[in-house]
């Protein structure tokens, strides 16, 4: 059964929430063609490209989800001042958001190229350098949050592990969201490395790799994803987190101690770039909206199913999200102890 949360006006619920969204914004760049030989020079195929777009990649693709779905997405972090980083410019004023994305000398933009052909993903190039902020852009950074954190309910941290997140931007921000009034519930999607960093977020959002990877954990069983969930929501002292799972759907640990699994919705599974920009997305937009914790999760299981059976960095409209919340079966929530 449907939670009562999860009804025709969700789209009304949901529009117009404002969520605040700091981290790595990337380049992504999708390169399109056929491949109809193999090279003479190697063994590999000869991709005659006809069709490039280019779209608002990590932090920023958390933010177009944000908006796709009828919010308000406030966007704030760093690029470089190169050719890479005013196409990100570019594609900034051309998207509905409050976009606060300076251009900074001596920083590299990160660009990820994908090569496909037929809808077959053939070959990916990053050009990066992640390098840790410097104290200057660090204030430059905290001078555009402080406003903007006062005047959201719900901040994103999205971490792509490209130099913005460390220790003196997270002192700093810790120090700014705790002098506040009121302070925004702080969403993390994580990087393995970073884990010591988020202490006392009210969510993370990892999937089985990173969780895997941030406690030195197998992880195949029911017994090993719970245990591994709680090694970290302890080590990051997190009062929720929401695991993906890939097929297996999702793992919304609360701090009640409760450990919920999720089931996927995804009906067909085409690209999955993205997917976990669009879970968080989603997941804040919810909480934005006054949803509980619980039935928030289920609504980005949903945003989540529907973007993975699109192609390239995708997006949910709130046509879409109705849809698929009214019509497609709804997994049964499963209590694991």
């Amino acid at each position: 059964m449907k939670p009562s949360v999860l009804t025709v006006d969700l789209a009304a619920r949901l529009r117009g929430k404002g969520v605040l969204i700091v981290g790595d914004v990337m380049l992504d760049q999708y390169l399109f063609g056929d491949a109809e030989r193999i090279s003479p020079e190697a063994p590999v195929p000869v991709i005659r490209l006809d069709q490039e777009r280019c779209y608002l990649g990590g932090a920023g693709n958390v933010a177009r989800n944000v908006t796709a779905l009828g919010g308000k997405a406030s966007l704030v972090g760093v690029a470089g001042d190169d050719d890479a980083g005013r196409m990100l410019q570019d594609l900034l004023r051309q998207e509905s958001l409050d976009a606060h994305v300076p251009l900074c000398p001596g920083r590299v933009t990160t660009r990820k190229t994908r090569v496909l052909a037929r809808n077959q993903q053939m070959l990916r190039l990053d050009r990066e350098c992640p390098c840790p902020l410097n104290e200057g852009e660090v204030r430059l950074l905290l001078d555009r949050l402080a406003p903007l954190a006062e005047a959201h309910e719900v901040l994103i941290l999205s971490d792509y592990g490209k130099g913005l997140v460390g220790p003196s931007f997270m002192e700093s921000l810790r120090a700014l969201l705790a002098s506040l009034p009121r302070s925004p519930l702080l969403l993390v999607d994580p990087r393995p490395q970073n884990m010591h960093l988020y202490q006392g977020a009210f969510l993370l959002t990892p999937n089985l790799k990173e969780s895997a990877d941030a406690v030195r954990l197998s992880i195949r069983s029911q017994e090993e994803i719970i245990a591994a969930g709680r090694a970290v929501m302890a080590g990051s002292r997190t009062h929720h987190l929401l695991m993906t799972l890939g097929p297996q759907g999702m793992a919304s640990f609360l701090a009640t101690g409760e450990v919920w699994r999720i089931p996927t919705a995804a009906h067909a599974v085409f690209d999955v770039s993205g997917a976990g920009d669009t879970v968080i997305g989603a997941l804040a937009l919810g909480l934005a909206a006054g949803m509980p914790l619980l039935p928030a999760c289920m609504l980005a299981n949903f945003a989540a199913g529907i973007v993975v059976a699109k192609v390239g960095t995708a997006t949910a409209t709130p046509d879409e999200l109705v849809d698929a919340v009214i019509t497609w079966p709804v997994p049964d929530l499963e209590k694991w102890t």
